[in-house]
């Protein structure tokens, strides 16, 4: 549900044009389309006294340059003209809080005569509209989260980056909801917890906050991402999440421990608080897991201070 204003269309940016929604278009012939080669940034915005800020967009667009460099998409992108063109479509938008998303995908692919393809180089689709006003009660009471069918491979160079191959993640989230869910937890094929289908995840135990290794943090500590040869460290097969560091910030700046490391189903069971983060919904407490209570069933104190940090990052 969008709260306030649900009669704002989308506004829509494709490759530098301002497009009414119904005219955006892409080539048929375009990678995404055709074979999901591409990467994507969902990031939150507000505007202020006129001036659009969004939320972590260094780092949104600093992750997707490593992702499409790592993944073969493209050596170098163009970040300030990525800034550029999301700070535009924000300001060109208006509404004091919004949605945005950037996608850049490998093209338009023509085949030419012998087989070979010619590309006039990446899509770039950026699309702004109000963000959507999740529940006050699901930050006041906490959501329920249930385990996802599915499991990551760390073997998957796709996992740990934002592609947009997300069949997988959104059919779970499809189930989880039929269930009266708010998330599914996806956990690796070595059985370790890597985080929600569309979320980072957070424990607190004892006054420390513990989090799954993601993407680019298997040589931080002594931890692996999960078992493998003797003597080989396997890729972490979970995102780096944008607000989940922001959260992790905020835990240092409270004085608590924070360690990356493998996490599993018991880990999860006997935490004090657990949140599930992302550039949408900030920080959503997780009250229950199935059948089982988390934290007895309350939202913990760190966790309310997580999520009035988030409200007020995102304060227009």
């Amino acid at each position: 549900m969008r709260a306030t204003y649900p009669w704002h269309m989308p506004t829509v940016l494709v490759n530098g044009e301002f497009l009414a929604p119904g005219d955006a278009r892409i080539s048929a012939f375009d990678a995404g389309l055709q074979h999901a080669v591409g990467l994507f940034e969902t990031m939150t915005a507000v505007m202020s006294g006129g001036e659009a800020r969004v939320i972590g967009l260094d780092e949104h667009l600093a992750r997707l340059a490593i992702s499409a460099k790592e993944l073969g998409l493209t050596r170098e992108l163009n970040l300030a003209a990525l800034e550029e063109a999301v700070v535009a479509t924000v300001e060109r938008d208006g509404t004091p809080r919004q949605r945005v998303r950037l996608t850049v995908t490998g093209g338009d692919l023509n085949l030419l005569a012998g087989g070979k393809a010619e590309n006039a180089g990446p899509t770039v689709l950026v699309v702004s509209q109000p963000a959507i006003a999740y529940p006050v009660e699901m930050y006041d009471n906490g959501i329920s989260v249930v385990v996802a069918d599915f499991r990551a491979n760390p073997l998957d160079e796709g996992e740990g980056h934002k592609t947009l191959n997300y069949w997988t993640r959104l059919r779970e989230l499809r189930k989880a909801a039929a269930k009266r869910a708010g998330e599914a937890l996806v956990f690796s094929v070595t059985n370790h917890l890597c985080g929600g289908c569309v979320s980072n995840l957070i424990l607190v135990r004892d006054g420390q906050v513990v989090t799954p290794i993601a993407r680019g943090e298997e040589t931080e500590g002594s931890s692996t991402a999960g078992p493998g040869p003797a003597g080989v460290r396997l890729r972490a097969p979970v995102l780096p999440g944008i607000t989940r560091s922001h959260v992790l910030d905020w835990a240092s700046g409270l004085g608590l421990k924070v360690t990356k490391r493998l996490v599993s189903i018991d880990d999860l069971l006997k935490a004090d608080e657990v949140v599930v983060t992302n550039s949408s919904f900030g920080v959503l407490p997780v009250t229950r897991l199935e059948r089982e209570m988390i934290g007895g069933g309350s939202v913990g104190p760190i966790t309310q201070q997580w999520v009035a940090n988030w409200r007020e990052q995102v304060d227009a």
